[in-house]
């Protein structure tokens, strides 16, 4: 209670968290409010916002809805940072968690395989995974998470390196505790909160991944991501700017969002904030 008292405390916390939440509303409410496919013609393409009442936020070069393809590609989104994040905390968690309790060979070893993926930019890296893998929603989300865990396992790898020297470890080693119930019950718990943090900036990240995958027409053309809609206008972008300005303002504020949470969260856990 008293970190949740500590994180409402902040208003930037606040606002962040109520601007994720407006978009969590948006993608569930989605279906709702436009209950046809998003990606199907709606009416005359580059209807500018306002200019029709049918068209709140316009149409694309296309004739489709922008603010139907706005709500239903909030779901894409927010499953696309949600499932990468999640693959990439699993797996540097676990990476992080071996090498930082074993240290010594296996130490040594998982720490080259997390520098051997860290020697390309991400960017680059993920470019090269799907131009092998292919570009479909599942194989993107994939790849992101693939190169999203380097940091994760670094960072678990510290908070190990320091825990199992506690002597709440100690306690457990001497009553005769496992390895594995040591790592997943008493060391890990302890080692989660900044790795909950960071997954904050991974899931921004992986948004951010995505729509550029989009914007270079590399990502699933069959769904309707905020970044296939700013990859559609680019070829209209000098006249009809909307098109691709609506859906990078959703991912600014979604990002946003997600790094104000984040920072809260980084906040409220902070031992340093809390009072005596």
């Amino acid at each position: 209670m008293e970190t949740i008292r500590r994180y409402f405390h902040s208003p930037i916390a606040v606002l962040g968290l109520v601007l994720l939440a407006l978009v969590c509303a948006g993608a569930l409410g989605a279906g709702l409010w436009y209950p046809k496919n998003p990606l199907s013609l709606a009416g005359r393409p580059l209807q500018w916002p306002g200019e029709n009442a049918r068209f709140v936020l316009g149409t694309d070069q296309v004739g489709r809805d922008i603010a139907a393809q706005i709500l239903h590609g909030a779901r894409v989104t927010l499953a696309i940072g949600l499932v990468a994040t999640l693959l990439s905390v699993l797996i540097g968690v676990t990476l992080g968690a071996l090498a930082g309790y074993y240290g010594g060979a296996i130490d040594d070893l998982l720490m080259r395989v997390t520098e051997a993926f860290q020697i390309l930019p991400n960017f680059l890296l993920l470019l090269v995974l799907v131009a092998v893998f292919g570009s479909d929603l599942h194989t993107v989300v994939l790849a992101i998470g693939l190169v999203s865990w380097p940091p994760v396992a670094r960072l678990t790898r510290s908070e190990f390196l320091t825990l199992k020297a506690r002597e709440f470890v100690q306690a457990g080693r001497a009553l005769g505790m496992g390895d594995l119930r040591l790592i997943f019950r008493e060391i890990l718990p302890n080692a989660l909160p900044p790795v909950i943090v960071y997954a904050s900036v991974i899931m921004a990240t992986a948004i951010l991944l995505e729509s550029a995958l989009a914007f270079l027409n590399l990502s699933d053309p069959n769904v309707p991501s905020w970044g296939n809609l700013i990859g559609g206008g680019r070829g209209v972008l000098r006249v009809q700017w909307y098109v691709s300005a609506i859906p990078g303002v959703a991912i600014l504020l979604t990002v946003l969002a997600i790094s104000l949470v984040g920072q809260g969260i980084n906040d409220a856990l902070n031992p340093r904030l809390k009072r005596s």
